[in-house]
């Protein structure tokens, strides 16, 4: 029992409940077949109760015409006695199992069938017996078989009562079985029915639970693969399935994480082009220093005097020392932004390797510098010695994201304040002008601190720009949810920075007030003290 118990526990939730309809139609029709048959044995017994009642309405009249008889000796009366005799002989003889009767199974019932018609025989011979001697004139035989025949006529109806008796006994009986077994059937109906619905319920609460909690990881943003359960039932198709989602889901993450990183690119251009320009300018300037100390006395570098070619002037050791060493700063410098570049651009398998925060951050800040704009400040403020385990590019796929937004929340506040200030001014008498009437200078902060308590690292991207609504907070970091205007926005870059920072085991929040700036918080666990190589 407790073998099929434990098969039916870990079996198939679909097999479960098929095994539960089967046993439930097996139940009813068992039920149904018992009380059909117990229905058909009191059909017979009532049949057969309603031909015992008319076998002792004959013995009745089998009574009544003995006594006329013994009172008027009327051959009429002596007649009548023998047909009854005789029909009862023949109900008898129909009711009995050799006459087809249902009491062949009832040795009670058949044995006081055969009393009966044993004292219906001898009933008989004894009134023919009487008839006879009374024709005779035998006297003193004749009052013998009186009190024969009468005590023989008293056996008889006590013989049909009992009979009479016993079939409605049998009848009550039956009625008593059949309604014990339809309590014990509907009683052991109700316990597999409990026993089914716990164990069905159970399974699939269960399943569902296994669901509800797979569901809410994935809703989370947890990419992580899914624990299987261990069962062979449906829920663990369920779970693969996710599974096989989460696959795809990491995959179509990584495809929008870098079509982010090119939309970051794109933002980013125009200052890049600015940045490659100085250095590029600062090379050309220093080469056309060099052209020029090296370059003949006399115009287009040719001697005034006799033709003959001028010696060249003799260059300055030093100075040619500067120009180069200049050059070289400069090639240098270019070939980090465009090493940048190509680093931030490039797609790669997500992995995490423990690298100094601030040199992630340090250049994060670098890439973005072109894009800040005069009144605008960024401030890091980030201790050497924290090392996490980050996957470098998307890490900083988070912080370029948070750091363009916080200069646009800048830019938009001093749009406001500038709009504001104009119209101060219009406003203003001639000649004077009011206070504050150019918007105030905005500052990003990117502050990074240990939580020893937490066992986490907790790094805070705070600006001073127009800050985030109240009713928009819990939205944020919705996909496709954006505050900026059409065109200017996809609203994917938060979600993308949230996937991201679950993906490091960490977690992204917000707190602003409008008007006065937000700042994301980013709690990151505590990895590896020493780092293994800077942020490239």
């Amino acid at each position: 029992m407790q073998f099929l118990i434990r098969r039916l526990a870990e079996g198939n939730i679909r097999q479960l409940v098929l095994f539960g309809i089967s046993v439930s139609i097996l139940g009813f029709s068992l039920l149904g077949g018992l009380s059909y048959n117990y229905l058909l044995q009191i059909e017979d017994a009532l049949a057969l109760a309603e031909v015992v009642d008319d076998l002792s309405n004959d013995i009745l009249e089998i009574r009544r015409y003995e006594k006329n008889y013994l009172l008027y000796a009327m051959e009429e009366d002596h007649a009548e006695n023998l047909e009854f005799i005789g029909r009862a002989l023949d109900v008898i003889a129909r009711i009995e199992p050799g006459g087809g009767g249902i009491q062949g199974a009832d040795l009670r019932g058949s044995d006081g069938l055969r009393a009966l018609r044993r004292d219906l025989h001898g009933y008989r011979d004894t009134f023919t017996r009487l008839g006879e001697v009374q024709l005779a004139g035998q006297q003193r035989e004749r009052d013998a078989l009186r009190e024969d025949l009468r005590e023989q006529g008293k056996a008889l109806v006590a013989q049909a009562h009992q009979i009479v008796t016993y079939q409605r006994e049998r009848i009550l009986g039956i009625v008593g079985s059949l309604k014990r077994q339809l309590l014990l059937s509907i009683g052991a109906m109700v316990g597999l029915a409990a026993f089914f619905s716990w164990l069905i319920g159970r399974r699939i609460l269960g399943a569902l639970s296994v669901i509800e909690r797979s569901a809410r990881q994935i809703v989370q943003g947890s990419l992580e693969q899914l624990p299987l359960p261990a069962t062979s039932d449906e829920t663990r198709g369920v779970v693969e399935a996710f599974n096989h989602m989460l696959v795809e889901l990491e995959h179509r993450q990584n495809q929008l994480v870098q079509e982010k990183k090119l939309a970051s690119l794109g933002v980013l251009t125009s200052g890049i082009a600015h940045q490659l320009n100085n250095p590029l300018n600062n090379i050309s300037t220093s080469c056309q220093i060099l052209r020029e100390e090296l370059r003949p006395p006399g115009d287009g570098g040719v001697s005034g005097t006799g033709g003959a070619a001028a010696a060249p002037p003799a260059l300055d050791p030093a100075l040619a020392g500067r120009m180069l060493e200049n050059i070289h700063q400069e090639v240098r410098r270019s070939r980090d932004i465009v090493k940048g570049l190509l680093e931030f651009s490039r797609e790669t398998e997500f992995s995490l390797k423990p690298v100094a925060l601030r040199d992630v951050v340090a250049r994060s800040v670098a890439l973005v510098a072109s894009e800040v704009p005069a009144g605008i400040g960024i401030d890091a403020d980030v201790p050497g010695d924290i090392v996490l385990p980050l996957d470098v590019q998307r890490f900083q796929e988070v912080l370029l994201n948070l750091l363009i937004n916080a200069i646009q929340a800048v830019q938009a506040i001093q749009a406001v304040q500038a709009a504001q200030a104009a119209e101060r001014d219009g406003d203003a008498p001639e000649g004077g002008k009011p206070d504050g009437a150019s918007p105030r200078a905005g500052a990003i902060t990117v502050t990074a601190e240990r939580d020893m308590a937490a066992r986490q690292v907790v790094l805070r991207v705070a600006d001073t720009g127009i800050g985030i609504g109240p009713e928009h907070l819990g939205r944020i970091f919705d996909p496709f949810f954006t505050l900026k205007e059409v065109g200017k926005g996809t609203g994917l870059g938060l979600s993308v920075a949230f996937g991201i920072i679950r993906k490091h085991g960490g977690t992204i929040g917000v707190e602003s007030t409008p008007g006065a700036g937000a700042c994301f918080t980013i709690r990151l666990p505590l990895g590896t003290p020493e780092p293994t190589g800077d942020a490239a």
